[in-house]
Formats: C-alpha cells, sequence, structure tokens
C-alpha cells in the first residue's frame, strides 16, 4: 500500500529528491492542522467587551450589527490586500531571473532601489498624509503597472529608472495602505481590539499568497517566457485599483478638520519631532529597522546557504520557498492563541502585543544562531537538516511578529501621522538592509548569520523596554 501511495506521490509531485517531498508535506500537514486547530477557537476580540459595549451604547447598535460592519470593512481591506500582495510576491520571486536572463548588473538594480526607498522614505510619510491615504494607494498600482512594464525592456537605463520608481511604490506599500486600514478602523467606531483579527489575517493572507504566487508565476513563465509573472502582476494590480476605488478617504489630523489647512511642511516637521520627542516611538521604529533588516538579509542568504551545502539531490528552490511561506502563514494563524496565552498567563492583555513581540525576536535570534555556529564549526552534511529547520522557525518567527508589529504602531503611533512615521522608520530600515546587503558579498555565511541573530536579539531587548514600561494610549486623532 505504501509503494502505491509512493508511486502515486512520484507521480504528482515533480522529481525533487525525497527531502524536499518530505518537507513539503510535513509543512502542509502542519499547516492544515493549525488551521483546523484555529477553527475551532473563538477569540476574545469578537466577544462583547466593556469597550465595544460603551460605543454601542453611543451608536444605538447591536453586537451582531456591530460585528456585521467590521466584517465587511474587514474584507474590504483584505481583498486588496490579498491582490496586492499576491501581484508583488509574483513579479519578487521572478525579478532575479529575468535580470539574469537580460545581463544587465543585478546588484546595482538591487541596491539601487533599496537606496531609492531610503532617499525618500522621510518624505512619502508626509504626502500620505497631507494628500489622502486612499489616492496614496491609488497612486502605489499606478507607480507599479508603470514598473512592471518597463521590465518588459532590457536597457538597463530603463530598468534602473523602474527600482528607482520601486523604492518609491515599496514606501507606500508599507505605509499607505496600513495607515488607511487602522484610521478607518477607528472612524468607523470599531473597538480596538478588533484591530488584532484584521492584522492576523493579513499575516496569514501574505504567507498564502506567497505560496499561491510561485505556483502562477511559474505557470505565466512557462506561458509567455520570463516576463509572464510581470504581466500578470500589471492585471492584478489593475484590479486592486479598481477594489481601491471603493473606499472612503481619509487623511492625517482629520479630527482637526485641518488636512486642508495644513502646509506639507508642517506634516512633516511635526512628523520628526514626534519621533525625536517620544521615545517609545522611537523605539518602534528602531525595533522595526533591526528585525526587518534582519529578515530582509536572511532572505538574500538562504539559497546560496543550502546550495553551498549540497544535500543530497541537489535544493529545489520551489519546494523549499513555498515551505517557507507555510511557515509564515502557520506564524500568523498563531498570533492570536500566543498573545492570549500572555495576556491572561503572563501578563495583563494591555501588555501581551509588547510580551509577544519579544517571545517572537528572541526566537528569531536563537533560530539564526543555528547557522552562525553550525557553518562555523561542524561538516556541512551534519548541519542541513538544522540549517533548513532553523529557516523554518524564522519565517514562523516573521508570520507571528508580522501582526504584533502591526499592533504595536497602531497603539503608540498616532492616526495624524501614521503615513508620515511609518515612512520615517523606513529611512533606518533601508540602512539595515543596504548594509545587510554589502555584508553578503563580504563576509562568511555564518559570520553574517550572526550578525543577523544579533540584529533579533537587539529587536527583542528594546521591546523588553516597552514591555517593562507604562502602557500609553494612542492619540487616536
Amino acid at each position: 500500500m505504501d509503494g502505491k501511495a509512493n508511486d502515486l506521490l512520484a507521480g504528482i509531485l515533480p522529481d525533487w529528491p525525497q527531502w524536499a517531498v518530505s518537507l513539503l508535506l510535513a509543512m502542509s500537514a502542519a499547516l492544515a492542522v493549525t488551521l483546523a486547530i484555529n477553527h475551532f477557537y473563538t477569540s476574545n476580540d469578537e466577544k462583547e467587551s466593556p469597550e465595544e459595549q460603551k460605543l454601542l451604547n453611543k451608536s444605538h447598535k447591536t453586537h451582531e450589527s456591530l460585528l456585521a460592519e467590521f466584517n465587511s470593512f474587514r474584507w474590504s481591506y483584505l481583498s486588496v490586500y490579498l491582490v496586492i500582495m499576491l501581484a508583488d510576491w509574483m513579479q519578487g520571486t521572478h525579478m532575479y531571473t529575468l535580470y539574469l536572463s537580460y545581463n544587465v548588473n543585478i546588484s546595482a538594480l538591487f541596491l539601487t532601489g533599496f537606496l531609492s526607498g531610503a532617499i525618500f522614505a522621510p518624505f512619502l510619510g508626509s504626502l500620505v498624509d497631507k494628500f489622502g491615504r486612499k489616492r496614496s494607494c491609488i497612486i502605489y498600482c499606478v507607480l507599479e503597472i508603470i514598473i512592471n512594464w518597463l521590465e518588459h525592456y532590457s536597457h538597463f537605463g530603463t530598468l534602473l529608472l523602474g527600482r528607482v520608481l520601486g523604492g518609491i511604490s515599496t514606501n507606500l506599500l508599507f505605509s499607505a495602505f496600513e495607515s488607511w486600514m487602522t484610521t478607518e478602523h477607528r472612524r468607523k467606531g470599531f473597538p480596538e481590539e478588533w484591530l488584532a483579527r484584521t492584522y492576523s489575517d493579513c499575516s496569514i493572507a501574505n504567507g498564502s499568497t506567497a505560496v499561491l504566487a510561485g505556483v502562477v508565476a511559474q505557470v505565466l513563465e512557462d506561458l509567455l517566457g520570463h516576463i509572464g509573472p510581470f504581466q500578470g502582476a500589471i492585471a492584478l494590480t489593475f484590479l486592486a485599483m479598481i477594489l481601491v476605488l471603493r473606499w472612503d478617504e481619509n487623511y492625517g489630523e482629520e479630527s482637526e478638520g485641518s488636512h486642508a489647512d495644513s502646509s506639507l511642511y508642517r506634516q512633516f516637521v511635526d512628523g520628526w519631532k514626534l519621533v525625536a520627542s517620544d521615545s517609545k516611538i522611537f523605539r518602534i521604529g528602531l525595533i522595526q529597522a533591526l528585525s526587518e533588516g534582519g529578515t530582509y538579509t536572511f532572505v538574500f542568504m538562504w539559497v546560496p546557504t543550502l546550495l553551498g551545502m549540497d544535500p543530497p539531490g541537489g535544493v529545489p528552490t520551489g519546494a523549499v520557498f513555498s515551505s517557507l511561506m507555510m511557515a509564515i502563514t502557520i506564524g500568523g494563524v498563531c498570533f492570536q492563541p500566543v498573545e492570549q496565552f500572555f495576556g491572561t498567563r503572563i501578563t495583563s492583555k494591555a501588555k501581551a502585543p509588547e510580551i509577544s513581540a519579544v517571545f517572537a525576536y528572541i526566537m528569531a535570534s536563537m533560530s539564526m544562531a543555528v547557522p552562525a555556529l553550525c557553518l562555523c564549526c561542524a561538516p556541512a552534511g551534519v548541519c542541513f537538516e538544522k540549517v533548513l529547520a532553523s529557516f523554518l522557525l524564522i519565517e514562523f518567527c516573521v508570520g507571528l511578529s508580522s501582526p504584533i508589529a502591526g499592533m504595536l504602531r497602531s497603539k503608540y503611533v498616532p492616526d495624524a501621522y501614521q503615513g508620515a512615521i511609518m515612512n520615517i522608520f523606513r529611512l533606518p530600515l533601508n540602512a539595515v538592509v543596504v548594509s545587510g546587503t554589502y555584508a553578503t558579498d563580504v563576509f562568511e555565511p555564518y559570520q553574517v548569520f550572526g550578525v543577523v541573530s544579533g540584529l533579533f536579539f537587539a529587536a527583542a531587548v528594546i521591546q523588553m523596554t516597552l514591555a517593562i514600561g507604562k502602557t500609553k494610549e494612542v492619540k487616536k486623532d
């Protein structure tokens, strides 16, 4: 019976080594079990709370009607987020291959994108808050359509322009959409704790769309060549833009009714003043730079590291990538149970996000210490399984920490300056990413993983200072 099952699997799956097939099946089973357990888990964020009761009394609504409105709003946002992330993953997974076929300087193109992001980050957020988050999301879609169209041309200058625009669009992707959602959530009068469900769904969607993107992009590449995934991304981005048109607009400083009178200069200066004067906001930005910088550096490292270890049968990167993305999805699914555990067993509900983040960053630091030690002190054949397991663990931590980081930003960053401050955060982030990219070319792999482990440990230490400090309610105006 087992022989027939193996023959059946061999006929369905590509010609991958046995370890890769086992990995993919094990991660698929783990994801299925996690989703099944989560299906029967009823989170407290959808039960009636004292805060919700106050909102219901003011609005004269029932719990059921408010929850129905929230779910409608949540899916309106998630439908856009799913399409946007699917398009982003589709081009990201095949960009290196496309540039390789063009025979251009790939390092220069990627470095240009990161430098562009660093240069424009301090200014874009103020534009987002001043001219509207919805309009900024539409501008992102327009830029992405242009960028993916430019990828059709092998001329280096044209590709370079695309990377410059890519630095701008990336900043918009990670600020305009989230700041719109957070502000709109509060403007519609939904309880704060319900934000956790949206952030958790975003993390799950991110991992899920990445797995789907690998399959769809490969099909498009087989049909249309290396440019196929980028043509698919254009269609998806256009769809997302149509969906965004249904949204209401919101701005910074909306409660004061002053966004029309507030100058762009004031938005810019006030955002920087707030970061400089509020140590909690400053630490949130520093934690983001350290943790995401470490994650990006790991992304650069995992393929060459596994290839260099020469496992039996080689490394089918598609199978490993899908497994890593399933680990992210599992982390997103586990976010709410983990936060509830810390909020009920370890600390108060108010401090649960801070403690959960410390836990996630410490796990990430430990996971990256494994390849740092193994690649330094043990034979490659002995270390392969341990290193692969550590890669799965860090991606689980990414899926777990992503919604936690979103909750902390919504907790500490005022709505009026969401766009400005979130883009200011991306300035040190891009600096860490550029440094990490440089380190992969200069240092030995085990040294780079040691640095990444140190980045996550530093993030955990700074996060702990927030966890032991007094809780501060964000100014929601």
